[in-house]
């Protein structure tokens, strides 16, 4: 890999001494330190080279630092080069005054703090890197366009000063006139060019559309003009353009037909580089905004991590004096203990992100009770709120069932939209949370269709405003429509809503609210602290979870809702409307008496599969490894194999691979369903090919899991999958 160029600093003292000591500073940066001891020498250097900054010492014998600067503003080449003011001399207001004036950016006093010279001198070593990197890019571009117009001049040139292909035929199609440009064009001598039509020198692919156009154009006598690829004999393919118009008499009968063929193959070959000159503008722009976003990210990071630091040094520096007494003590204590725990939130914020980026969050699912998971997480913030004077006020129905889910995954939801509602709710505002039970369609659930019509006759005001809520908060793409499904097709869900009467978030914002990095407000002087990655967070676990996340908001200073929809456990999806009717034995045990191997590596997930199996009616035996399938497999013959592919040692593919290979009466043809957090299409048939029956991706979908088995092994039973 190139090195990047070194970066030119000129340092301007009359004193050899202070010169060592600006190198001594500045030499870790590694850049070219250029000394002058002189104006006058320090002007001949800026002849030759360029710089990034210039540290000039304002007292100096014969041409002192203001006249050296006014002389290096005079000059073209220096009139923006950074100037730094050095003085041993306490720097009055007139000679800040006078120094700002010929376009000092900074004025330091003698000593030098090292930390901050250096720090100033890497802000405008940064800049000069970056302006020369925008110049090359530029001069790059006006390259680039430079041989673009060239190419099109030469293609005008082509078409005006050199003659085109000229044909002249006769009202039954027989050629009357060609000229040696349409000859050449067509691969044609002069006696075949009468006798064969420009058709025959179409390209095959082309052909069949040339002819049906041309067809078109003779019966109907308009304007005429397609592109069309040529290949005549021994010859390149060719893009010409073919244009022809009615010959009329004077009396506006029609005599024939008079065209042109033009040969296009650099202009297209221009538009395939304008095009990819295009998208690259465009990548170029994507990664300059991306840039920007993390170096906005990166310096709320640094305030977020810097604030809490300050308040416990301080308050470690005042405990160390031991000048405090009992009740400062704890106070110094607390504040030590609330910062760090603040500060502790941050770190895993980042980390929860970094874990989503790479794929790597995962959750230790089980059946939860959102009723405490809620108290939970109201017990969190109450601290939060107490000292703002916001009123929590829940409604939570007891009834709800159970989901399936990450119990403190959940809590997490939770608790991160409630903190998020308190810190944008102002003194004595209101939180409000609710829990209730959600009959209806998820995103999930949505059909693509272009049909137009409601998700559900008989609630079309509900479907239509839901509809336009998720476009609005970027759910959903604008140009789909959601077409109708059954009444019968409705799912269960709990929704979990936190609304607040805080600051609001603008119609510009709300679609943006989500995004990683993303704050309504990034600036210096914004009134709330985080990172922006709090929401983000979020919808990544609702989004585990099988549920769907939307945004509420009627404007600034308007507040704002946060709704959560996640579905319910089949148990706790009974049909309400069917109160008093007993419940069949299959649908409570669909799997009863069948045997089921799981395999994984994990023992979480082995737990909760044997435990969703026993739930359902089955005989569930679990093992860790593929060595110990393999023995259970050989002792007794399990229905169904549930099997995870990623596994240490021998993984998925290894077990079925031996299962296969086994005689039919041995096991060799027990049905098996792959278990893998690898989703892609082609994970998916190398899961088939390699002998499973089935490829579920990770988290399980306990329905989506039994309906495959009830599937595949042909059970009469009806297994809803959510």
């Amino acid at each position: 890999m190139q090195m990047e160029p070194k970066v030119n600093i000129l340092l301007v003292d009359d004193k050899l001494e202070n010169l060592l000591a600006l190198e001594a500073i500045l030499e870790k940066l590694g850049e070219n330190l250029v000394r002058a001891t002189s104006g006058e020498e320090a002007l001949r250097c800026l002849l030759h080279q360029d710089f990034a900054v210039i540290l000039l010492d304002v007292q100096m014998p014969g041409m002192d630092g203001f006249e050296t600067a006014t002389l290096i503003r005079n000059r073209g080449r220096s009139r923006h080069t950074p100037i730094i003011f050095l003085t041993a001399f306490s720097t009055s207001d007139q000679m800040l005054f006078k120094g700002y004036a010929l376009g000092a950016v900074d004025y330091l006093l003698k000593p030098l703090d090292p930390n901050i010279l250096t720090s100033k001198v890497i802000v405008f070593v940064e800049l000069f890197r970056k302006t020369e990197a925008v110049k090359q890019q530029t001069a790059q571009l006006v390259a680039v366009n430079t041989e673009l117009r060239q190419s099109e001049e030469r293609f005008r040139s082509l078409s005006t000063c050199s003659p085109v292909g000229i044909f002249e035929t006769d009202t039954e199609g027989d050629c009357k006139y060609t000229n040696p440009r349409y000859q050449a064009i067509c691969g044609l001598k002069a006696a075949e060019s009468l006798e064969k039509k420009w058709l025959e020198s179409v390209h095959p692919e082309d052909k069949e559309r040339a002819i049906a156009s041309w067809s078109a154009y003779i019966c109907e006598g308009r304007e005429y003009s397609e592109e069309f690829r040529f290949q005549a004999a021994h010859s390149n393919i060719r893009w010409v353009q073919v244009r022809s118009s009615p010959m009329l008499s004077s009396q506006g009968d029609l005599l024939g037909y008079v065209g042109t063929l033009e040969d296009i193959t650099e202009r297209k070959q221009a538009e395939e580089v304008r095009a990819q000159v295009i998208r690259e503008q465009t990548a170029r722009q994507e990664a300059e905004a991306a840039n920007r976003m993390k170096d906005e990210f990166l310096a709320v990071l640094s305030h977020e991590l810097r604030t809490p630091l300050t308040s416990m040094l301080g308050w470690s520096k005042i405990l160390r004096a031991k000048k405090l007494d009992e009740k400062a003590t704890s106070r110094a204590l607390e504040a030590i203990e609330r910062n760090a725990i603040s500060q502790m939130q941050l770190i895993e914020d980042i980390l929860d992100v970094s874990r989503i980026i790479r794929g790597q969050l995962r959750l230790n699912v089980s059946a939860v009770n959102l009723l405490s998971v809620m108290e939970a997480a109201l017990e969190a913030v109450r601290p939060l709120a107490e000292p703002k004077d916001i009123k929590l006020n829940t409604f939570l129905d007891t009834s709800i069932g159970s989901v399936y889910g990450d119990p403190a995954r959940l809590q997490q939801i939770v608790w991160n939209l409630l903190t998020n509602a308190i810190k944008f709710t102002p003194k004595g505002g209101r939180v409000e949370v609710r829990l209730s039970t959600y009959f209806g369609f998820s995103i999930s659930d949505f059909g693509l269709g272009s049909d137009g019509e409601n998700l559900d006759s008989s609630n079309t005001d509900e479907s239509n405003n839901l509809k336009s809520v998720l476009e609005s908060s970027d759910c959903l793409e604008p140009t789909f429509r959601l077409s109708k499904k059954s009444q019968n097709t409705k799912s269960q869900y709990a929704q979990i809503q936190v609304i607040d009467t805080g600051i609001g978030i603008s119609a510009e914002f709300l679609p943006k609210v989500f995004e990683r990095f993303r704050q309504a407000d990034s600036t210096t002087t914004r009134s709330h602290n985080g990172l922006g990655l709090g929401l983000a967070i979020v919808r990544h676990l609702v989004e585990l979870h099988k549920g769907t996340i939307f945004a509420q908001s009627s404007g600034s200073g308007q507040g704002a809702t946060f709704t959560v929809r996640l579905p319910l456990l089949q148990d706790n999806r009974g049909n309400r409307e069917a109160t008093g009717k007993s419940s069949s034995p299959i649908a409570s045990t669909p799997l009863a008496g069948l045997r089921v191997l799981v395999v994984d590596d994990e023992a979480d997930t082995r737990n909760f599969l044997s435990f969703m199996f026993e739930e359902y009616g089955a005989f569930a035996t679990a093992v860790g490894s593929v060595d110990e399938a393999l023995v259970v497999l050989e002792q007794a013959k399990p229905d169904i194999v549930i099997s995870d592919i990623g596994m240490s040692e021998q993984d998925g593919y290894t077990l079925i691979r031996k299962l296969r290979s086994l005689e039919p009466e041995k096991g060799g043809r027990i049905p098996a369903i792959a278990l893998t957090a690898y989703t892609r299409e082609e994970d998916r048939l190398k899961a088939l090919s390699a002998g499973f029956q089935e490829h579920l991706s990770k988290p399980i979908d306990p329905n989506k899991l039994i309906a495959a088995v009830a599937n595949i092994l042909e059970l009469p039973i009806e297994v809803p999958v959510s």
